[in-house]
């Protein structure tokens, strides 16, 4: 199995998809020339030239609207954001329009279009930089939200979310581009809505995605050492959203802890332990824990944004208190 970069990833399911059908074309700012912002696209505008690998001015709501009136008349695009903070600038684009037409068209339209790029904290790229925008987006009815956290996933919940009949927002944490993985090579799909157990475990369930994998996984190393035997669940696809997966963990460890980069107030963590509780509130022992990163904007500073961020020690001691271990 060939070991590829998480951007390589992304690269090679665009290229695949895009030689499997000619209505596939990727749009937005520097992805031709320049070959990608992060390199996503590298080599693209060579392979498939400028009719399907086409640069954009600096013009989210222009492009993304461009994207939305090609998918309504058959294409499927593939339109990349610089970063997700900049997607505000289409946001009425993507929630208005892509988001609504198939219900507001009476299912007359459909809109196969795949919004996609950077997100999250990446080194001192400021506030305006750094948005994590996904419980946002997963808060829409219409929007499906995917989050990879490696670099086999990219490429399978790509390569899905292109052959998607609805609108879909596939946000790429930054610092992941470089990270390195076994990648399965040719038709390699994964299912939308589908979260996987990246570690099995019976003390604990720790509920993750994207970037924060990578923390809650040293996490459940730690707690490994102290005798906590954690499991972690990587939800992939934010929304629709894998409950069964969740809720079968949870009747086996009886305790969990949510993990995620956005916001805490009114963040995604909240919406999932609601459903939790609902659903199988008899079956917990301890309330149900969040880490996530401070309620601030996001600062310059490189050891205040680090600070920001949810750490192995903080999803340690979250974990503690669940299970109500005193160290």
């Amino acid at each position: 199995m060939a070991v590829l970069s998480f951007r390589e990833a992304l690269n090679q399911a665009m290229t695949e998809e895009m030689e499997r059908d000619d209505r596939v074309f990727l749009m937005g700012e520097e992805v031709a020339q320049y070959d990608g912002a992060y390199k996503v696209s590298q080599g693209m505008l060579k392979h498939f030239g400028a009719r399907r690998v086409i640069d954009t001015p600096i013009s989210e709501e222009g492009f993304a609207g461009i994207g939305i009136g090609a998918a309504m008349v058959g294409l499927r695009p593939i339109i990349e954001f610089m970063t997700f903070s900049f997607s505000l600038v289409a946001i009425d684009q993507i929630v208005n329009n892509a988001a609504n037409m198939r219900y507001m068209s009476g299912g007359q339209f459909s809109v196969p279009i795949v919004f996609r790029g950077s997100s999250g904290m990446a080194g001192s790229l400021a506030a305006t930089h750094s948005h994590r925008l996904e419980a946002w987006y997963a808060q829409i009815p219409g929007l499906m939200v995917l989050m990879p956290a490696t670099p086999a996933d990219a490429k399978g919940l790509l390569k899905a979310a292109i052959r998607c009949d609805d609108p879909v927002v596939f946000i790429e944490h930054e610092v992941l581009y470089p990270d390195r993985g076994e990648v399965p090579e040719g038709e390699h799909l994964v299912p939308i809505g589908k979260a996987e157990i990246k570690r099995p475990g019976n003390d604990v369930t720790l509920i993750t995605y994207s970037r924060s994998l990578k923390v809650t996984m040293a996490a459940a190393e730690k707690l490994a050492e102290e005798g906590v035997d954690a499991e972690v669940i990587d939800l992939r696809s934010i929304r629709p959203l894998d409950m069964d997966t969740l809720i079968n963990s949870i009747v086996k460890t009886h305790r969990a802890v949510i993990v995620e980069e956005d916001w805490p107030y009114c963040g995604l963590g909240a919406g999932i332990s609601d459903r939790i509780t609902r659903t199988i509130f008899d079956e917990l022992d301890a309330p149900i824990l969040r880490v996530a990163s401070k309620d601030a904007p996001i600062p310059y500073n490189k050891a205040m944004e680090q600070s920001m961020l949810p750490s192995v020690q903080r999803v340690v001691e979250a974990v503690n208190g669940v299970v109500y271990r005193e160290v």
